[in-house]
């Protein structure tokens, strides 16, 4: 019998173990597509030439990161995006364009040039603000207004970017979502969901619904490390340098 009870506790460990892989590989995120919330569409792609120095000699680099394309309350068209600083890290050539991609209602690509305006200095600050060459009419995008407060860790929010993941995310081809994550854990500077995001969906968007059903972002995406943990920076953490630019 004690023999017998070793090998039922020894096959229930491995049932709990195989369990455990096949809820790892469940991904709750969704790819975008004509039916998804038009909001999102405020999400775009960031492509940043950057150059890496080792050993006394630089190679050239390009970062493939996410972005947002926030306004105010009163402004129709859009030149101002959001994203994250490291996104920006190893950007020093000016004379090589940083370039802002999106999709438009009509299914079409619109690409902008971006300018650097303003970020946090580093990953204690993971957040940049730039400014685009030219407008976006809001009949191409409907760009995201900023959520007023801290997000209420009470509600989900919705994490979407480029990921870089060779499987739902296609290597960064496709934007894809995780539409209902949990806040865990919230301060100024940072915080932490369950959401699933992988590397390139850096500087995507952190999205809650208000009351009345308005999407307004509350924070950029940080880091995720596509294991059902993801970081943010809040909004709420460099508000003062969102609003002077969205004047």
């Amino acid at each position: 019998m004690t023999r017998h009870r070793k090998y039922l506790a020894t096959l229930i460990v491995l049932c709990g173990l195989l369990l455990h892989s096949a809820a790892g590989l469940a991904d709750s995120r969704q790819v975008f597509s004509a039916t998804s919330s038009p909001w999102l569409r405020a999400v775009g792609k960031l492509q940043v030439p950057g150059q890496r120095y080792r050993n006394g000699h630089s190679s050239h680099y390009l970062e493939d990161c996410s972005a947002t394309l926030v306004s105010s309350a009163t402004q129709r068209d859009a030149n101002i995006i959001i994203t994250a600083w490291h996104c920006l890290e190893l950007y020093s050539d000016l004379s090589k364009p940083i370039l802002f991609t999106a999709v438009t209602v009509s299914g079409e690509s619109v690409k902008r040039e971006a300018l650097r305006l303003a970020d946090g200095g580093g990953m204690h600050a993971d957040w940049a603000i730039l400014r685009l060459r030219r407008n976006i009419s809001s009949k191409q995008i409907i760009a995201l207004n900023i959520h007023a407060h801290s997000a209420d860790p009470d509600r989900p929010v919705t994490m979407a970017g480029y990921s870089r993941d060779s499987g739902i995310g296609d290597s960064g081809q496709v934007l894809t979502f995780d539409p209902a994550c949990v806040i865990q854990h919230q301060q100024r500077s940072l915080g932490d969901t369950n959401c699933l995001a992988h590397k390139g969906a850096s500087g995507g968007a952190v999205i809650q619904l208000s009351n009345n059903a308005e999407p307004l972002m509350c924070g950029v995406i940080s880091q995720g490390n596509g294991e059902g943990r993801s970081t943010f920076v809040p909004v709420s953490g460099f508000r003062t340098a969102i609003n002077l630019y969205l004047k």
